[in-house]
Formats: C-alpha cells, sequence, structure tokens
C-alpha cells in the first residue's frame, strides 16, 4: 500500500530533466506549467508556488549505472541534439566518451528513437534501448525495444511493431539473447539470427500470465519481472499465474461520451489467489520442464534468484499466512541419461514467526556457492547473516537496532556494506563491517538520511544525504568513505528557501498510555509565541512498511506542512506502534489488530500536544493518505472527543476490502479473525463521529479501491452524519496530473482553516 500506483490506460508519467556538464541532474517537474507561468511571491508561500511552479523542485544525480571494470559508469543525459548516453570515469567525475546519442537510433522508417531506457549486454559491445514507454501499474510498463549495435552503428528492432508493445526486455548474460514478455507470454530473441522464439503460447488477458506477475504480486511484493536469466544464459526460469479463479474488480473510466470500464484481478482478503508455479526453460534444448513444490497448500512464491552455479536456481517460498519462509534450491541439470520431467526443490533455510516474515531482496550468494547472505529480525532486530547450504549459520551484525538494506559484499576485501538505524529510527546511515564481524566502521559523514549506489566491485559510492531542514546533497566516495567530488549540493534550492524564513523542524519524544516512547516531529508557525494559543495540524501514515517521521528532507508535502505552520497551526507527525526500524516487538505490536494500537498512540499524542501551553486542545485537526487515510477516519470516529476536524485521502475504511497478501500478513485472513477486522474499521464506528470530515478519492485507484470511501458514505449517511466529499474522476492512489495536486491541497488547506482557525 503506496501513495501511486500507474493505470496505463489514462496515465503516464513524465520525468523532465535537465543536465550540468558532468552528469544527468534530473529534475522532477509538474506535468503542464514551469515556475515561468508564473509570478512567484517573494516571501510569501503558497500551494500555487508548491504545487504548480516548480519553485521547491531540487535537482538529483539520476541513472548512474556502473559498467563492468567498476571505474566507469553511463548516465542518460541531455545533449545539445537530445538524450544521449555518456560514460564517466569514477575518480575523476568526468566524461570520457559519448556512447550513443538520440540522432544515432533510427527506427524502421528511419526517424530518431527517443531513449526510456537502456541496457547493456555483458561485453557492453550492444544497448537495448526501450522507447515510448507506457505506464501499467506502479511499476510496471510497456515498450517497443531496439536493440543498437556500437561497433556497427545499426539499429535492430526487437520484434515486430505490428505485434504490440514488449515487456520487461532483457539482455541474456552472455549477450546472446534477449527475453521478453507480450500478451502474457514468454519469448526470446537470438540476436544473431534474428529468429523469435515463443517460450509460451497460452498466456491470456485476466487468466494466465507467463513471465510477469500478476496485479498483487507486484504491489505488495514489489516485483512485475516473472523471470530470470541463469549465469551463462542457457536457462530462463520463470513464474506462470493461473488467475482464472481470481475474482475481478473494475473501474469505470470516463473519456469523452460513455464511460470505459476496466477490468483486471485483484484477490481481496480471504480470496482465491492466482495459482503460481515455476518452470525453467533451456533455450537451446527449446523445452520447459516444471519445478515441483510438493506442497498442496496455498502458498506465495515472492523470489526466483540464480545462484553463481548456472544450473541452481533459487525459490522463496512463503505460506499463505506469510510466517513460514523457505529458501528452496532447485538442481536444473538435465543433461544426465535419465531425463528428468520435472525438477525437485529441496528447503535449504527455513524461519517460522508467531507473526510475519517479511519478503526482501537481501540474499545475496557468494562465489563458492554455498555460503550467501541473508537478513532476518528472528532475534528480536533485523541483522546480517552469514549462512551456508549446509544450514551453519553467523550471525555478522548484532545489537539493540535493525539493519535497514545490504548496500553489496567484496567479497575480495571480505567486506560488507549495509544501511542501518542504529541511531535511532529516524537516522539512516551507511556501514562496514568484515565479514567475520568485526571492524564495523560507519561511512557516512552526515547525520540524517543517507543512500548509496555502489560501483560493481564495490570500489566508489554515490551517497544521497538529506535531513529534516537540508535538501538532497549528494557526493562521490571511495569505498572507505573518503569523498571524491560533491556532485550536487542543491545551493540554488538553498538560496530559494531562504526568502521564506523557514522555521525548523523539531524532533522530541513522548509517552504514550502505556510508557513507550513515540518519535514525532513538529514545525511551529515562524512567528511562534509561546503566551498564544495555536490550532494543531497533525499527519501521519502510522502503517507497516513506512516510517514518515524520518531526519530527511520531505519535499512538496513539507513545504505544505509550512504553509500550514505559517497560516498559524502547530503542525506535528507521530509514529506509532506498528513502524519500522526499532525491532520486532515495536513493529510486530499491531499484528492481527491493524488500527487499534496505532490509534490508542494518535489519541495519546492528541492529549500530550493539547496539553502544551501553546496548543489549543480545542482545535486539533488530522489528515492522512492511503494507510494514513484509515488512521485519519479512526481518529475520527474512535478518537472523536480528540479530534475536530479529520481528512481522509485514499483510505482504506474496512481491511475486507483491500488485497489479500498485505492485509493476510498482518491480519491473517477474514475467516480465522473476523474480530479483528471488524473492530478497528471505522465504517463500524461513524456513530461516534463529532467533527468536520472531508472524504477524498480517485475514481481510478486500482490499489485501495473507490468502494472504500462508498462504503464509507454509506455508512455515514446511515447514521445521519455530515461529512464533506470530493472524487477525482479517472485518478489513481496518487491523485495526480495537471492541477489535479493544486485543487486537492488547495482544498484541503481550506478545510483545515475553515474548520480548526477561530474567527
Amino acid at each position: 500500500m503506496k501513495n501511486t500506483a500507474f493505470i496505463s490506460l489514462f496515465f503516464t508519467a513524465s520525468l523532465l530533466s535537465c543536465s550540468t556538464t558532468k552528469i544527468e541532474t534530473s529534475v522532477a517537474q509538474p506535468q503542464e506549467p514551469t515556475k515561468n507561468s508564473l509570478t512567484t511571491p517573494t516571501h510569501s508561500l503558497s500551494n500555487e508556488l508548491i504545487w504548480y511552479s516548480g519553485e521547491f523542485y531540487g535537482k538529483s544525480v539520476r541513472g548512474v549505472r556502473s559498467m563492468n571494470d567498476g571505474q566507469h559508469f553511463t548516465t542518460l543525459d541531455n545533449g545539445e541534439n537530445g538524450p544521449e548516453v555518456n560514460k564517466y570515469a569514477y575518480a575523476t567525475y568526468e566524461k570520457v566518451a559519448t556512447l550513443l546519442t538520440f540522432m544515432d537510433l533510427k527506427d524502421e522508417e528511419g526517424n530518431p528513437i527517443p531513449i526510456d531506457e537502456y541496457q547493456f549486454n555483458a561485453d557492453e559491445t550492444k544497448v537495448l534501448i526501450a522507447t515510448d514507454q507506457e505506464s501499467i501499474y506502479r511499476r510496471s510498463s510497456k515498450s517497443y525495444y531496439y536493440i543498437y549495435d556500437l561497433t556497427t552503428k545499426k539499429t535492430t528492432p526487437l520484434s515486430d511493431k505490428k505485434l504490440g508493445k514488449q515487456r520487461l526486455a532483457e539482455i541474456s548474460p552472455a549477450g546472446t539473447h534477449v527475453a521478453f514478455v507480450r500478451d502474457n507470454n514468454l519469448f526470446f530473441m537470438n540476436l544473431e539470427t534474428k529468429k523469435e522464439f515463443a517460450v509460451t503460447q497460452s498466456g491470456k488477458l485476466n487468466e494466465l500470465i507467463h513471465g510477469a506477475t500478476d496485479w498483487v504480486y507486484e504491489e505488495e511484493f514489489a516485483i512485475h519481472k516473472g523471470f530470470e536469466w541463469n549465469k551463462d544464459g542457457t536457462k530462463i526460469a520463470y513464474l506462470t499465474f493461473n488467475e482464472s479463479e481470481v475474482r475481478e474488480f473494475h473501474l469505470d473510466y470516463y473519456g469523452p461520451l460513455y464511460p470505459m470500464e476496466y477490468r483486471f484481478k485483484y484477490p481481496k482478503a480471504g480470496e482465491d489467489n492466482s495459482k503460481i508455479s515455476v518452470s525453467v526453460y533451456d533455450i537451446w534444448k527449446q523445452e520447459s520442464i516444471p519445478v515441483e513444490i510438493n506442497d498442496s497448500k496455498e502458498y506465495y512464491l515472492p523470489r526466483i534468484n540464480w545462484t553463481k552455479d548456472p544450473n541452481v536456481l533459487s525459490i522463496t517460498k512463503l505460506n499463505r499466512l506469510q510466517n513460514k519462509l523457505e529458501l528452496l534450491a532447485v538442481n536444473c541439470n538435465n543433461d544426465l541419461p535419465q531425463k528428468k520431467s520435472a525438477f525437485e526443490a529441496t528447503p535449504f533455510l527455513t524461519e517460522n514467526s508467531d507473526t510475519y516474515i517479511d519478503i526482501h531482496d537481501n540474499l545475496t550468494f557468494l562465489k563458492d556457492n554455498k555460503t550467501f547472505l541473508w537478513m532476518s529480525e528472528k532475534n528480536g532486530f533485523n541483522h546480517i547473516y552469514l549462512n551456508t547450504i549446509e544450514g551453519k549459520e553467523q550471525q555478522i551484525t548484532k545489537g539493540n537496532w535493525d539493519v535497514i538494506e545490504l548496500q553489496g559484499i567484496d567479497e575480495e576485501n571480505g567486506l560488507i556494506y549495509y544501511l542501518s538505524a542504529e541511531n535511532g529510527a529516524t537516522q539512516q546511515e551507511l556501514y562496514v563491517i568484515k565479514t567475520d564481524g568485526s571492524g564495523k566502521k560507519k561511512l557516512s559523514q552526515k547525520s540524517g538520511n543517507n543512500s548509496t549506489s555502489f560501483s560493481k566491485g564495490m570500489k566508489y559510492y554515490l551517497n544521497y544525504h538529506s535531513d529534516a531542514n537540508t535538501p538532497s546533497y549528494i557526493s562521490l566516495h571511495e569505498a572507505n568513505g573518503t569523498q571524491i567530488k560533491v556532485l550536487e549540493d542543491n545551493q540554488a534550492l538553498k538560496d530559494r528557501l531562504e526568502k521564506y524564513e523557514l522555521p525548523k523542524k523539531d524532533f522530541f519524544q513522548f509517552a504514550n498510555s502505556e510508557g513507550i516512547k513515540l518519535n514525532a516531529w513538529m514545525i511551529k508557525p515562524a512567528d511562534f509565541d509561546p503566551n498564544r494559543q495555536y490550532p494543531v495540524f497533525m499527519t501521519g501514515y502510522n502503517g507497516p512498511g513506512n516510517n514518515v517521521v524520518t531526519d530527511a528532507w520531505g519535499g512538496s508535502t513539507m513545504m505544505w506542512h509550512h504553509l500550514l505552520a505559517k497560516k498559524g497551526f502547530l503542525v506535528v507527525c507521530v509514529e506509532t506502534r506498528g513502524t519500522m526500524y526499532r525491532g520486532r516487538e515495536f513493529k510486530h505490536a499491531t499484528y492481527q489488530q491493524l488500527g487499534k494500537l496505532e490509534t490508542q498512540d494518535m489519541i495519546s499524542a492528541a492529549k500530550h500536544i493539547g496539553g502544551l501551553p501553546y496548543a489549543d486542545a480545542q482545535n486539533i485537526g488530522i489528515q492522512g493518505w492511503s494507510y494514513g487515510g484509515y488512521m485519519a477516519s479512526l481518529c475520527m470516529t474512535k478518537g472523536a472527543d480528540y479530534f475536530k476536524a479529520g481528512i481522509a485521502v485514499a483510505p482504506v475504511t474496512n481491511w475486507r476490502y483491500y488485497d489479500n497478501i498485505y492485509t493476510e500478513r498482518f491480519m491473517r485472513t477474514p475467516q480465522k479473525n473476523a474480530n479483528g477486522y471488524d473492530d478497528n474499521s471505522p465504517i463500524n464506528h461513524v456513530d461516534k463521529l463529532k467533527g468536520a470530515f472531508l472524504l477524498v478519492h480517485g475514481g481510478g485507484d486500482d490499489n485501495v479501491h473507490p468502494q472504500n470511501t462508498y462504503e464509507m458514505v454509506n455508512a455515514l449517511v446511515k447514521e445521519n452524519k455530515e461529512f464533506e466529499m470530493f472524487i477525482y474522476p479517472n485518478r489513481n492512489h496518487g491523485i495526480y496530473g495537471g492541477k489535479t495536486r493544486l485543487h486537492l491541497f488547495t482544498k484541503m488547506t481550506k478545510f483545515l482553516e475553515d474548520n480548526l482557525m477561530e474567527e
């Protein structure tokens, strides 16, 4: 459950970028206007400035791709004649070559080909180009693909345009073939003969998917590519989703005359899932062999990864309740005299939990193919382990803090790089440690939020830093932390921000009703007077998997919070129980009762803030989006005595309406936990509503369906409760496009002023 999901039928996201003489610095911009289209006030904040002008957009360094030698990288830059792929040296951060330009690429009619994405083959002599990209959902898209030969300077289409766009095209590690998905079937093309082969032929919309994933896997397991090449490019492991028994959901999109109905498979909590299987295809023998999972019960296969051995496949398997995880090994060698009709999957690691186990991408097989890095929170905190397939285990990181993510391993020097919350849940910092668990060292040079992008071979990395009061600062480093160069300091944005005299975002802690300390931040009005009382605006997410009380730059949403502070609000955000980076007990506390403890914590927060001498306890409002909208709805109902006004944007209002992978992970099924679903559904508490309530939803939301808002409306009307509602037709979960965000945030600003500001 996130804040953006994409439907290809009506919306495609565009990214406008500008470049420096050194490297691409892409800047996300509004879809229609530029800031030159407005008269920019010198010191006065406004929603027009925040959501429609580009005034507060900063620069970033994006698209850096390490080359094989680990000494160079490429980026997609804006050249004089359009996009171009340039080569740079890490050590000097200087451009050394232009590999191809927009004008070098020619389609079938001889026209230049716009570059949306690109990837190299194994020896970096060919480039696979994606163009005319069309979004599908949050992560998925389809494009036309072309292969550009850097030696011959020739461009070849991957497939006949008449057959339609392709998805997920990927060059094999051997560099001789390209696999892709089209119309729910998996194909590959021989780059030498230009001949196309169908791995599968039975794919059908809303019934059978080969090589890609269904909606719920893409949304909740964060994968949309359902195939993987082995190490030498001779085999493709691929997933097949039989979604014929999954029930359909439909959305209406409104066009010039008649609406269009869009249907897709969406398994709600307790409902049937796709039946999933794995097969392995040998490109030389042109045969597929299934993998036997040997389990009659329902399960998920959220990851498939080839090991360093081209004949050994690793499969991650979860039971439906997601409290048992297995890593399975599959020997896919079928060159023996006794041919196999199916490959067997054997567990080499098993974890069990009395709650749930999160899926992650922190599985790394080492060169010996017997040792692997793994992350687990089984000892109470999320840590790194060095395991062997024979079952030996060594815990590498230790302490009462969480590792956030592996960044990579330098096997030659025995060093593991990772991001950690060792200094608190608001912080994200880079560390290095030896593979025996010794020599831990913090490499981050600034507190706040740090993320990295390492070169192949782990010799260099880019560090992306920000804090709550400082926009993105990007620097290039040697692997030991030594800074080579500042790539982008966003000084221009800092200079613009100074005009607005923004107050600092201050962090603090307070104790909830059970004495547990919770993290929070506050923005006070710039002209703050401790002898006055200010209305309070509270915001948050409060759900699993998304911390918002972080020492990181908050972008446009943070600027809106500053706008509210300038209008006279105390703006507060609280991190409740159930959120991350404070250990397993804190994170899993909400299991089987989503919303219960979080609402208690938000009421504790309202009491604490309302008790401050400069806060007006009679005028406390709350707003949230997605899970945050769910929380705003609960606070306005179960917490009606403490919240005078609330805004719920794209809220879940009953977990029975949401998808099963996410919901059952935290709630089990409705059949096994009916009270957990019903006791904390705001629909069942609308009789308690007292204050002003605004519901907002996108009519094309494929993620949190508008059904949630409509059912909330039915419940409110049944109890004769007054409320306001606004629907944005065709808009998805992100509710954006053109002036949409400007309209939405203007509406929310006025609602808060009208209902919380004393005249």
